[in-house]
């Protein structure tokens, strides 16, 4: 009984965290937020390969000064020791906010740690993820989580005076922010207009089913090979090909048919009816060879609108 109970209740928790996302397209998709102890975990794991390689980088500016110096006191070289700790945290915040950065503009809209928890950011407004949203969530971690922890750690020791009680404060209303909102944002999210989502794990290949063959773009259903040009793929870029896997992965009738309509409508073709999951499925494999191909030739296309 009590295993019955705790899955349940396990079910429960997860309905809470099912949303419904309208795209552009005006197609309703189910997402799942991501946990916070999911984030938490990623926020942890990216920690700790930032700290790894920060100090490795910092121990060898270290060692590399010593060797530049033959051996001599690197105090008793004029703005040695101020022009390291100079260079040490310029590099610790290019590091910090780049990391961060870098991988979260990606396709796949998630830092090393957040791909090993299985979890990604997204924009709140069914649109791709834009450069600025990025750089908005990642600069305001400096003022939820770094700065706090700056004043904490440079109070005095001995004292409990009314800065280190404000210090940490601060720390702690945006530690909490994520648990007084239902979509567990915290405040970088809320400014810059993102959520973190749980990934999909499943392969797509394993979702397509009898209704086509992508490796052939031919449907077993109706004997009819799907065939597209180069103009009608050119329409669509890398935030269309993930949201048509999306679709294609949550199997879902209504957001099927509407899709195919969609993207008839967009090439110039004549919808056809009971073949929709086909027509995707072929569409999605071409559009991806393309994209592909695309991108080995150092092309590459993030929206409809690139």
């Amino acid at each position: 009984m009590s295993t019955v109970s705790a899955s349940s209740k396990l079910r429960e928790r997860h309905a809470k965290r099912i949303r419904t996302l309208v795209t552009p397209e005006g197609v309703a998709l189910p997402l799942t937020l991501a946990s916070r102890g999911s984030r938490a975990g990623a926020l942890m794991l990216d920690l700790m390969l930032l700290t790894f390689v920060t100090v490795a980088t910092i121990i060898g500016l270290l060692l590399l000064a010593f060797g530049t110096l033959d051996g001599q006191e690197l105090d008793k070289v004029p703005g040695s020791v101020e022009f390291l700790f100079v260079l040490g945290s310029v590099f610790w915040f290019v590091a910090w906010n780049g990391y961060f950065m870098f991988f979260e503009m990606g396709p796949r809209g998630a830092t090393l740690g957040k791909r090993v928890v299985g979890v990604r950011v997204a924009s709140r407004d069914g649109g791709r993820l834009t450069p600025e949203a990025v750089v908005a969530r990642n600069l305001l971690r400096d003022i939820e989580l770094f700065v706090p922890i700056v004043l904490i750690m440079s109070a005095p020791q001995d004292s409990s005076g009314p800065a280190g009680w404000a210090a940490t404060a601060w720390f702690l209303v945006f530690l909490l922010f994520p648990f007084f909102n239902k979509d567990s944002m915290r405040a970088g999210d809320l400014i810059a207009g993102t959520w973190v989502l749980e990934a999909p794990k499943t392969e797509l290949s394993e979702t397509i089913s009898a209704g086509g063959s992508a490796a052939t773009n031919t449907s077993t259903l109706t004997g009819v090979e799907y065939k597209f040009g180069d103009d009608e793929l050119s329409v669509y870029g890398e935030y269309e090909l993930q949201t048509l896997e999306k679709v294609l992965r949550d199997d879902r009738a209504q957001a099927i048919e509407a899709v195919a309509e969609t993207i008839c409508r967009k090439i110039g073709w004549t919808p056809g009816a009971g073949d929709e999951r086909a027509f995707l499925e072929a569409f999605y494999a071409q559009l991806r060879a393309r994209l592909e191909t695309d991108m080995r030739l150092g092309k590459r296309k993030a929206d409809k609108f690139s």
